[in-house]
């Protein structure tokens, strides 16, 4: 009886070590994880730093939009990569908060960019497509969710066929940002999902090809 006990006590210890090992190796893989999208997130605000200051020329006169179109590209490309890591960290598994705020932080990156191709493309007269996604995050509608992924799937294919032709800009409309909820609000979106392509609102899921026929 005392041996089964003891035994008993042994079993239970080593199962709170490798709980706590788990935990700990857990915490350390995510804290490495975070420090990369913050690194990543640092570069990307110097870049919009960046774009911002190239268009503080347009009050001088001294712009051009071949530079501007560019500056743009690569700043929604840039972010658009980092985006799809950091889906991947969170699909991981999270053990705090701090990737839901990191996705905020880079929501509002995207809005900026979205604001700032609005008047490019304005400017220089649409030479390229401004295309915006927006979703809801962590939404528990299972429908939703299903058809929040073949968007996303579509969106890429779009992407990757159009290339530079294309800024896309995926936008978690339910992260709290009253910047987000004013384009919403400007747009009159009531569901989610929705994408806008050239100010034009589309809410049924359509294919890459049908989704050309709205690009210049």
């Amino acid at each position: 009886m005392v041996s089964s006990k003891h035994a008993f006590w042994q079993a239970l210890l080593v199962t709170i070590a490798l709980f706590l090992i788990g935990l700990f190796l857990g915490m350390a893989i995510e804290g490495s994880r975070l420090n990369t999208i913050e690194d990543f997130y640092a570069e990307s605000e110097i870049s919009l730093m960046d774009i911002l200051a190239l268009n503080e020329l347009i009050t001088t006169g001294n712009y051009s939009c071949q530079d501007m179109i560019h500056s743009n590209l690569l700043f929604a490309d840039r972010i658009y990569e980092e985006a799809i890591i950091l889906e991947d960290f969170e699909n991981a598994g999270q053990l705090t908060d701090d990737f839901k705020l990191a996705h905020k932080r880079y929501d509002l990156l995207r809005t900026f960019l979205l604001i700032n191709s609005e008047k490019t493309r304005e400017l220089c007269k649409g030479n390229f497509n401004v295309v915006v996604y927006f979703y809801e995050q962590e939404t528990e509608d299972l429908a939703q969710r299903a058809t929040q992924n073949v968007w996303s799937k579509v969106l890429f294919d779009l992407k990757q066929k159009k290339g530079a032709d294309v800024i896309l800009i995926p936008i978690a409309a339910n992260g709290g940002l009253h910047s987000v909820d004013s384009v919403v609000s400007q747009y009159d979106i009531k569901r989610f999902p929705v994408i806008i392509i050239n100010g034009q609102v589309i809410d049924e899921l359509k294919s890459v090809e049908e989704l050309e026929d709205y690009l210049i």
